[in-house]
């Protein structure tokens, strides 16, 4: 969705399997016109196949209807009022455990961050170290979408093969932060035209690496290319092995690895 919001999930007890987790409301300082255009007509991701009406105040994509509120503050957000399990915190400016913490004080239960977030009690990514998330965990960080492509194959190389250092580079698609057009921007090189530019900046997804993997802490670095494409990265992963390897055996730990999930 072309939106920052918060989605707030429960849990519901009643369902099983992989249906235990119902959307009740979405959070979007945006109009809900605007919101349910576009999700219906994604320029990235297409048409959207399903049905949706709304009002000012709800939605439905065909599932019932979603709760549609439009605060800035999250503090006045009513996640006690509706018994809240945990909050989806996918605004960008939240990315912290103090600023996080603030829809714990308005009564939900525990809150997701979808990037890195400072003094975070933990930080997951699914595959790697999702295993150690506890209960008391209550504000969860998800990572960048760099270290989620990362973290995997740094672990399945690191139990194969040993790391003792590496360097990655992630060309990466342009993201909201840059701009359409030539405008300021406290980096200078983003300040250019994501449209129209090969941009080098920094990452710290090399280094938050060592949040979910603390073995490899300190062992990785890397740097990141943004480029004039709306979806889809890749990671490029260099690096030294206690042992010898070889394309073939490294295929094969990564089929390994794979087929153990």
């Amino acid at each position: 969705m072309a939106l920052a919001v918060l989605a707030v999930w429960f849990y519901d007890p009643d369902r099983g399997g992989q249906n235990d987790v119902e959307v009740v409301s979405i959070n979007s300082p945006g109009a809900t016109a605007v919101m349910a255009h576009l999700l219906e007509f994604d320029s990235t991701h297409g048409h959207f196949d399903h049905p949706i009406t709304f009002g000012d105040d709800w939605m439905d994509v065909g599932k019932g209807k979603l709760t549609i509120t439009h605060e800035r503050d999250p503090s006045v957000l009513p996640h006690g009022a509706m018994d809240v399990d945990i909050v989806l915190e996918c605004s960008g400016r939240f990315n912290s455990r103090d600023k996080a913490s603030i829809h714990l004080s308005a009564g939900a239960k525990k809150v997701l961050v979808s990037a890195p977030a400072s003094a975070a009690d933990f930080t997951v990514v699914y595959g790697v170290n999702h295993d150690k998330l506890r209960d008391e965990h209550l504000v969860v960080s998800n990572a960048s979408c760099t270290t989620n492509c990362l973290a995997p194959m740094a672990k399945v190389m690191h139990t194969t093969f040993g790391m003792i250092s590496g360097n990655m580079t992630t060309i990466h698609a342009y993201t909201g932060d840059q701009n359409i057009l030539d405008n300021s921007h406290k980096d200078l090189r983003r300040a250019r035209s994501g449209g129209r530019s090969i941009v080098p900046t920094t990452t710290g997804a090399a280094r938050a690496v060592g949040l979910v993997l603390p073995e490899l802490d300190g062992r990785l670095d890397g740097s990141a290319v943004r480029v004039p494409t709306d979806n889809v990265s890749v990671v490029d992963l260099h690096f030294y092995a206690k042992t010898a390897c070889d394309i073939t055996s490294v295929n094969a730990a990564l089929r390994a690895a794979l087929l153990a999930q």
